[in-house]
Order: C-alpha cells, then structure tokens, then sequence
C-alpha cells in the first residue's frame, strides 16, 4: 500500500519524509523507494527530505537505525537531499513541530 501510494502522489509532487523514532521499525517506511528503485526497477523520485526525532543517538552506541548521512549509501536519500535530526523526546519535539506547520 506504502508503494502504491508514493508511486501515485510522487509523480505530482516532491515529497518529504518525517520520521519519529529510530532503528528498524522506524526506517522500514523509508526503504519504500530504494525496493521501487532497485528491486522493481522502476524510476521514481528520492525522498525530498528527511527529518528524524529519536533520542537516540550514535555517540553512546544506542541507534540501531542508520543515520541521515548514511541512509545516502542505500539509496534512500540523495547527496543534495536536505537531512535533518533532533536528538530530543519526540513527546515534546513532535507536537511543538506540528503545531508550527499546521498554523503555517
């Protein structure tokens, strides 16, 4: 449903992509594009952008997810692709987000 979904709305629009939370539960909606891409051989676009709350974070060892920078080497992310991490709570983080873009 993910790939039908980006399939359908990417060939309109650029789109973004909002992670809360880290390791592999969070990053498997991300590898929608690279299966579109490499597996089906089907040409579509990179994520436009990537932003990830997680308070996890790699000095301590404690992200099983890859980082932004990373996730460039799969495919999932172009070298240009705006990135972007906040090591914080997303309980606090998330909602102070929100509410900023949906007052835009």
């Amino acid at each position: 449903a993910l790939a039908d979904w980006y399939l359908e709305k990417s060939r309109e629009q650029s789109i973004g992509f909002f992670q809360i939370g880290g390791g592999i539960a969070g990053d498997f909606p991300i590898c929608v594009v690279p299966m579109l891409r490499q597996e089906l051989q089907i040409d579509v676009r990179l994520w436009a952008y990537f932003c990830q709350i997680s308070d996890s974070t790699t000095s301590y060892g404690s992200y099983s997810g890859a980082v932004p920078n990373e996730k460039i080497t799969w495919e999932k992310l172009g070298i240009d692709t705006p990135r972007f991490i906040i090591e914080s709570d997303a309980t606090i983080v998330a909602p102070l987000i929100f509410a900023y873009v949906l007052n835009q």
